[in-house]
C-alpha cells in the first residue's frame, strides 16, 4: 500500500472509531449541531492532507478531537458568540483532548446524543434520519437514498428537526427514574427500524451495522436495562446469518437450505451471552429467544419448532400485530402439522390486512404445499409473486412454483 492510501486509510480508520464522539462532545460544549459536524469534517479534511506528507500521529483519534476543538473554537471566537461557551471550551486541556478514544466523558456524550436524537418530539423518520446523520456520520446522500427523497430534501429534513430540537429546549441528556423508563422504548424502536433498513432485502447493510454497534453501546452503558441485552441479541442472531440469507442473485434462499457454515458464529455466541440478561415477557426478549432457536439448531432437522410456536404464542399476547400472527401460523405449521397453521393463518387474515401481503400468500403456499397440494401451492407461489415488487423475491417464489410443477 502506497503512503497516501495508507494515510487515507487512518483517516478511515480513525474516523470510524471518533467521528460520533467528537460530533457528541461538541454539540455537549456549544450547542451548535451544525458547527459541531462542520469541525468534524474538517479535521478529517485536514488529516488527509497531512497525514501523507507528515506521517499518521500516534494516537488519531485525539489529533481529531484537538483538531476539531480548535476549530470550533476559532469559529466562535470571530463570531462574538457567549463567552462562557469559549470558557468551556478553552477548559478541555489539550492533554485531555488528546486521550485515546476510551476517555470517560465520550461515551456519556454518545448516549446524551442518541437519546437527543430519539426524542419523541420529533417524527419517528426524523429521529431515524438525524441519528444516521450525526450519531453514525452516514453521509445525507446515503440517508436521503435510503428514505426515497432527494438530497436537497433530505438536508431540509434534517436542519427542520435540529430546529426543533433548538427551539423545543430539548435537553442534551440521558433522562433518568421514570423518564429514562419512558424514554427507552422509543430509543430502542429507532434502533431496531435502523436495523431493519438495513437487513432488508434492499437495504443498506452498514445500517444494520450501525444499529448494532449503537446497541451494544447502550448494553454498556445500561448494563441493568433487560430490554437493551434483549435487543442487543436479537440483532445479533438475526445479524449472524446475514452472508447466507441470499444468492449470487440477490434471491433469498429458505432457511432449511442455507449454508450453516457461512453463519457468523462470533455474533451468534455474543447474541446467546446477551440473551440470559434479557426478559422473557419484554418483545424484543422473546424475539431473540425465537433467534436463538434458529441460530442454535445444528441442521433443519433439529429446530425445535415446538418451542418456536411456544414463543411466538408469548409475542402474540404481548405485542399482537398482523405480521406476528403470520409468523405464529408459519411456526404451528411446522410445530403441529400444516393444517394447524393454515387454520392460524386464517384466522390472521380474517381483517383483511394480510390478504394480498405476498408474505401472507407465500406462507399459505408453504403450508399448502406441505399438506400435499403441490397444484394449489404453485398456485399460491405465483400470485405470491404477483404483489411482490422486489425482483429477486419475485423471482425466488417463481423458482418455487416452477419446482412444484
Amino acid at each position: 500500500m502506497s503512503e497516501p492510501q495508507s494515510a487515507a486509510a487512518s483517516v478511515e480508520a480513525a474516523a470510524a472509531g471518533a467521528h460520533e464522539r467528537i460530533v457528541a462532545t461538541l454539540i455537549r460544549i456549544t450547542g451548535d449541531w451544525t458547527l459541531a459536524e462542520d469541525c468534524a469534517q474538517e479535521a478529517l479534511a485536514l488529516a488527509l492532507e497531512r497525514w501523507p506528507r507528515d506521517g499518521v500521529p500516534a494516537n488519531p483519534g485525539g489529533w481529531l478531537m484537538t483538531v476539531a476543538r480548535n476549530r470550533a473554537t476559532d469559529l466562535l471566537r470571530r463570531a462574538s458568540v457567549e463567552r462562557r461557551k469559549l470558557q468551556e471550551l478553552a477548559a478541555l486541556r489539550p492533554t485531555e483532548a488528546a486521550l485515546p478514544v476510551a476517555e470517560e466523558n465520550l461515551p456519556d456524550d454518545r448516549l446524551r446524543l442518541v437519546f437527543t436524537c430519539c426524542h419523541p418530539a420529533l417524527a419517528l423518520e426524523a429521529r431515524v434520519a438525524l441519528t444516521l446523520r450525526t450519531v453514525c456520520g452516514v453521509p445525507t446522500a446515503d440517508i436521503a437514498r435510503a428514505f426515497l427523497v432527494t438530497e436537497s430534501a433530505m438536508t431540509r429534513r434534517l436542519t427542520r428537526a435540529r430546529r426543533k430540537i433548538a427551539d423545543a429546549g430539548i435537553p442534551f441528556q440521558v433522562p433518568d427514574g421514570d423518564a429514562l423508563t419512558e424514554r427507552l422504548p422509543g430509543v430502542l424502536g429507532v434502533l431496531y427500524l435502523l436495523f431493519t433498513r438495513g437487513y432488508d432485502a434492499d437495504g443498506e447493510p452498514a445500517f444494520a451495522q450501525e444499529a448494532i454497534r449503537l446497541t451494544r453501546l447502550l448494553a454498556t452503558l445500561l448494563p441493568d436495562q433487560p430490554a437493551v441485552s434483549g435487543l442487543l441479541a436479537l440483532l445479533l442472531l438475526q445479524h449472524s446469518r446475514r452472508a447466507a440469507r441470499r444468492d449470487t442473485d440477490g434471491k433469498p434462499i429458505r432457511l432449511d437450505r442455507q449454508d450453516r457454515s457461512r453463519w457468523d458464529h462470533a455474533l451468534i455466541d455474543e447474541g446467546l451471552r446477551a440473551l440470559p440478561q434479557s426478559r422473557a415477557d419484554e418483545p424484543y426478549g422473546v424475539q431473540a429467544r425465537i433467534a436463538a432457536c434458529h441460530a442454535t439448531a445444528t441442521s433443519p432437522d433439529t429446530l425445535d419448532w415446538i418451542a418456536i410456536a411456544r414463543w411466538y404464542d408469548v409475542l402474540a399476547r404481548i405485542q399482537p400485530s398482523p405480521i406476528v400472527a403470520l409468523n405464529r401460523a408459519v411456526a404451528h405449521g411446522y410445530a403441529h402439522g400444516p393444517n394447524a397453521g393454515l387454520r392460524l393463518l386464517t384466522e390472521a387474515r380474517a381483517d383483511g390486512r394480510l390478504e394480498d401481503h405476498p408474505l401472507a400468500v407465500a406462507a399459505q403456499a408453504e403450508l399448502t404445499e406441505r399438506a400435499g397440494d403441490h397444484t394449489r401451492a404453485a398456485d399460491l407461489f405465483r400470485q405470491a409473486a404477483s404483489h411482490t415488487h422486489h425482483e429477486p423475491q419475485r423471482q425466488a417464489l417463481l423458482d418455487r412454483a416452477a419446482e412444484l410443477t
